[in-house]
């Protein structure tokens, strides 16, 4: 993947309407922090992020143009739900409809269809991962408190968002690539070997929103909790791939409540879950959701 060249990474990258804001490399990984996002590659893989209203399925399709099938032994697309639907171009089905045209695939909606979810398409062919082949998603909303308060603020800078997320407590010894946006908004990576890890922060008031992404094992890691403490989300889902279980993560006296959880074990080898969980002062919720008697469905296409 690595000798394909920056310049076929950077292709792909505008495929989905991005840029490529800075790259930080090690032996084992090159990272590109993206205007949306990130990419990360390895040699025998890469992990791609987008938010906003990029169309990551046309970077998918440009790789699958540019790859044999039979060379591809894993390949996975997700979606979450989004705050504003209508703005997007296009849809998870809709791109569906265009993935299963160049890849045999299987879909999934974990969560629930009016609410919280998260959305898959794979590669229908067997796959075995490596044991420590996982992948964590920790997806946070509606930011709130002081750190929120400054996290809104204009002329930030780089090195108090970096203590304001205790950085040096959450990635010791990583290498790290960040990048301020205008008038607000945080993007990070780090890599420390084949680990890396990924922070973006839309800080809005009335629609927040921050992701972390990691393939460290958050088992016995304060992770978790220091990015709940430090950013306290009025709900957040959690969302694995072969990874630990929220009760391994969660401190016992959390006052956050799971109110949605799905798993399912993928033909391509992997393990999915997603959980979703909310504060008790958390308002924004309807009576249906919170309803005991509805449990979210795992839906297949």
């Amino acid at each position: 993947m690595r000798a394909l060249g920056r310049s076929f990474w950077a292709q792909m990258v505008a495929r989905a309407r991005a840029d490529i804001l800075a790259i930080l490399s090690n032996e084992h990984c090159d990272a590109y922090l993206l205007s949306e996002s990130s990419l990360f590659v390895w040699h025998d893989r890469f992990l791609m992020l987008t938010c906003g209203t990029t169309t990551l399925v046309d970077a998918a399709l440009y790789f699958f143009e540019q790859t044999p099938l039979e060379h591809i032994r894993c390949a996975r697309f997700q979606r979450k739900n989004e705050y504003q639907p209508h703005l997007q171009k296009t849809s998870f089905m809709d791109d569906v409809d265009r993935l299963s045209q160049r890849v045999p695939g299987c879909a999934f909606r974990l969560g629930y269809p009016d609410g919280h979810h998260n959305c898959v398409f794979h590669l229908d062919k067997p796959y075995g991962p490596a044991p420590d082949d996982t992948t964590s998603e920790l997806l946070m909303y509606h930011i709130r408190g002081e750190n929120a308060d400054s996290l809104r603020c204009e002329h930030q800078r780089i090195k108090d968002i970096r203590r304001l997320l205790k950085l040096n407590r959450l990635f010791p010894d990583f290498a790290l690539s960040d990048w301020l946006f205008t008038p607000c908004g945080y993007s990070l990576n780090a890599i420390r070997g084949n680990r890396y890890a990924t922070i973006h922060i839309t800080p809005h008031k009335n629609s927040s929103y921050v992701s972390f992404a990691t393939n460290l094992d958050l088992a016995n890691s304060p992770i978790v909790a220091i990015l709940l403490k430090q950013l306290n989300p009025g709900c957040w889902d959690l969302i694995g791939f072969n990874a630990r279980r929220p009760e391994e993560l969660l401190a016992e006296n959390t006052p956050y409540q799971c109110l949605a959880t799905g798993e399912i074990q993928l033909s391509c080898g992997y393990r999915m879950s997603f959980n979703h969980f909310q504060h008790p002062d958390h308002r924004k919720v309807t009576a249906e959701t919170l309803s005991p008697e509805k449990q979210p469905a795992v839906n297949a296409w």
